[in-house]
């Protein structure tokens, strides 16, 4: 079994930083904010700090045995295991991917988290017979684990990613093979309550239909449609899409956490719930050319930016869950021409870097006891690494 941070205890999420982020996100906004000039100081003060965050990742995380994985925590726990789990590992991928758009050093990087990505690979299959990715390395590295259709969802947004920024056919084809996993997980018992949806994973202790399972889902379809022209996958985008807006939208506009086959909901209101459908909502708009999905993707973000950051919310959520929120947000910024989100992005990439790092390790501590999660890590990197990109990059963003 995996940790899923999503269905945990939260603890030290840095709650005492909220008071001062008011105090200073009005001036990181603005020199955001400046002309060209400035623009280029600050994306390569965001580069310089992304570098930084990776660095210290690879620092303490790093392991020596030639597999290229990392662990878990720094410091290590004395029941950890010896790799960390997908959907940490993922993330420490997209980091080097995010930071390998903008500087080229970090090619070989990539390419060894790449082929490390491939030790969680299950070629065999699941319990619906296609491939994907194991929650934990498979042998000789581990003995592998349950599937999670979210944790793959993820990697074959990344490889998307990667093919758009630069025609990577194999990572394409990856991206598709992970799709028919996913589409592989669609709930087809009609005696289930609200029937459909595609389960969070193929494990027998949880069959909960979550938002981050359907509506990534959403998203690299939508990708795939987009890039291969094939209708099929726009068809599944919209099943997924409908599924999760008929039964975990909020009517406050949000996106509750999950269903249960019970029909019970958690409506625990988690950020990336809230920027992937507002990505989802920007690919649906540039596959169709309909407006509505456009105001739609609006409405979200203005929703999610008044609950997290008007609000003072952001602290409250795991920083790995918000840089998948600001990233899906500048997603939308990419199309609307709308400063507000980048703003918020380095006030809070600024605010967590002031407040939540130590100098001295390079590393950020948002738990109680000190320690640091390889996925923390992860994203404060993916964070300054995407507030380094040009504007011209954002329309690849997840």
């Amino acid at each position: 079994m995996r940790r899923f941070p999503s269905r945990r205890t939260l603890v030290g999420s840095g709650l005492t930083a909220m008071a001062t982020m008011a105090a200073t996100s009005t001036a990181s906004a603005a020199a955001a904010d400046g002309g060209h000039a400035e623009d280029a100081e600050h994306r390569s003060r965001a580069l310089s700090r992304a570098r930084a965050a990776y660095t210290a990742l690879e620092r303490h995380f790093g392991t020596s045995d030639g597999s290229g994985l990392v662990r878990e925590q720094y410091p290590a726990a004395p029941d950890d295991k010896p790799y960390s789990y997908e959907w940490p590992f993922s993330q420490v991928h997209i980091a080097a991917l995010d930071l390998a758009a903008v500087d080229p050093a970090y090619e070989s990087e990539l390419t060894a988290c790449a082929k490390a990505q491939e030790h969680y690979w299950n070629a065999g299959g699941g319990t619906t017979g296609l491939p994907g990715y194991d929650s934990y390395p498979r042998a000789p590295y581990g003995s592998g684990g349950d599937m999670f259709y979210d944790d793959n969802e993820w990697v074959g947004l990344a490889k998307v990613q990667r093919y758009l920024q630069t025609g990577d056919t194999a990572a394409l084809a990856r991206a598709k093979e992970i799709f028919a996993l996913v589409r592989s997980g669609w709930d087809t018992d009609p005696s289930h309550a609200a029937p459909g949806g595609v389960f969070w994973t193929q494990a027998t202790w949880s069959h909960d239909r979550n938002t981050v399972s359907n509506m990534p889902g959403a998203q690299l379809a939508l990708r795939l449609h987009l890039i291969t022209g094939e209708s099929e996958y726009l068809d599944w985008a919209r099943r997924f899409y409908d599924w999760t807006n008929t039964h975990l939208l909020s009517p406050g506009g949000l996106y509750w956490d999950h269903l249960d086959l019970q029909g019970t909901i958690e409506k625990t209101v988690w950020s990336y719930n809230q920027g992937v459908p507002v990505g989802v909502n920007v690919l649906l708009h540039r596959a169709t050319r309909e407006r509505v999905y456009l105001r739609r993707a609006e409405r979200i973000a203005e929703a999610a930016y008044t609950y997290y950051v008007t609000q003072g919310r952001l602290f409250s959520q795991p920083v790995f869950f918000n840089s998948i929120f600001f990233k899906n947000l500048l997603l939308l910024e990419s199309v609307s021409g709308d400063g507000r989100y980048h703003r918020a992005m380095t006030a809070y990439a600024d605010q967590v870097w002031s407040t939540m790092r130590d100098p001295a390790t390079g590393l950020v501590h948002f738990n109680s006891s000190g320690g640091t999660e390889a996925i923390q890590q992860a994203a404060l990197a993916q964070l300054y690494a995407v507030l380094a990109w040009p504007r011209a990059l954002w329309p690849t963003l997840y």
